[in-house]
């Protein structure tokens, strides 16, 4: 018997509860979605979780659409799924824990008397830390951005040749190979031996099918490739980034961009421009390096110095 939270699930069988993380502001306890899907067979173990950040969506439309998908009888090991973890923020539809004031993927590994951003983070790195292998699905919040695989240990980990491979085995195509800030689930996840990696898929208001999909697809490569499910993982080439250069606005305007997500750009190559209300151009922005275009602002309107775009550096693939 497997059991995360009031989820309870043998061999061959699938579970749906709740995972206790204290209390609301009436006393209710919270408890966050949660299931376990136990495979008729002996095999490794996968922690899933989504929604750390409340608005970051897409996500949970993954989880809500692979977890139909699995027959415990046809899976080898077991899957440990939390569907929202930033259960405050996704109440409110806002990116962080409203509690506390605090961005959860900040909070990692928690502290089971902490904050409430704090326990929530224990008690899913308690469930996380069961497992071979950890995928924390994220989106570029409610910017626009491709869809990406975000490495997170930093290049001298001893477990960022595993996390690398995981990143490329979800098959986003393309991968962020940086360091992450303190915190992070998944650098948290690496230094407890475990090969872990943070999906960004996209980013929108609300959740986008595209992305969804390609978060699908990525979990059940992940399944096939590491021996939960028969059959072969699609197999392809990542284009992999070390860096970010962002680009903030010389002035205040409009934003015209002049390259789409997933170009290659080269240095000097213009990015944006910026008009007025009447049309009249304010600047002009180039690219500082080579790179990919990666990410951009949703809205149009800017003020000086605000941010508008980044660009993906030091390109490789592998």
């Amino acid at each position: 018997m497997t059991t995360l939270g009031t989820a309870s699930a043998a061999p061959g069988e699938i579970d749906t509860g709740r995972l206790a993380v204290g209390e609301s502001r009436d006393g209710t306890e919270v408890g966050l979605p949660c299931a376990v899907v136990n495979g008729a067979t002996d095999g490794k173990t996968l922690y899933l979780q989504a929604a750390s950040d409340g608005d970051e969506l897409n996500g949970v439309g993954v989880v809500s659409r692979v977890v139909p998908r699995l027959d415990p009888a046809e899976l080898s090991g077991t899957l440990l799924v939390v569907g929202v973890v930033n259960y405050h923020a996704f109440q409110v539809a806002e990116h962080r824990n409203p509690i506390d004031d605090t961005k959860m993927n900040r909070a990692y590994p928690g502290d089971e008397r902490g904050t409430s951003s704090e326990r929530i983070a224990a008690a899913t790195f308690d469930a996380a830390t069961r497992a071979d292998l950890i995928l924390d699905l994220h989106q570029g919040s409610t910017s626009r951005m491709i869809d990406e695989v975000r490495v997170r240990c930093g290049r001298r980990h001893r477990m960022h040749g595993e996390c690398l491979e995981l990143a490329k085995t979800f098959g986003c195509g393309y991968v962020l190979d940086q360091k992450g800030p303190e915190g992070q689930l998944a650098r948290a996840g690496p230094d407890e031996g475990i090969p872990t990696i943070d999906p960004e898929l996209g980013g929108c208001v609300g959740w986008d099918e595209e992305s969804i999909r390609a978060g699908v697809e990525g979990v059940f490569n992940v399944l096939r490739e590491y021996d939960f499910l028969d059959g072969d993982a699609t197999a392809s080439q990542q284009t992999r980034a070390k860096g970010f250069d962002q680009y903030g606005s010389p002035s205040g305007g409009l934003v015209r961009f002049e390259a789409d997500l997933g170009d290659r750009v080269s240095a000097g190559d213009l990015l944006f421009e910026v008009i007025d209300v009447f049309g009249e151009l304010q600047a002009r922005v180039t690219a500082n390096s080579d790179g990919v275009f990666w990410r951009t602002r949703r809205l149009p309107q800017v003020a000086t110095g605000e941010y508008v775009c980044s660009v993906g550096t030091n390109v490789d693939t592998y």
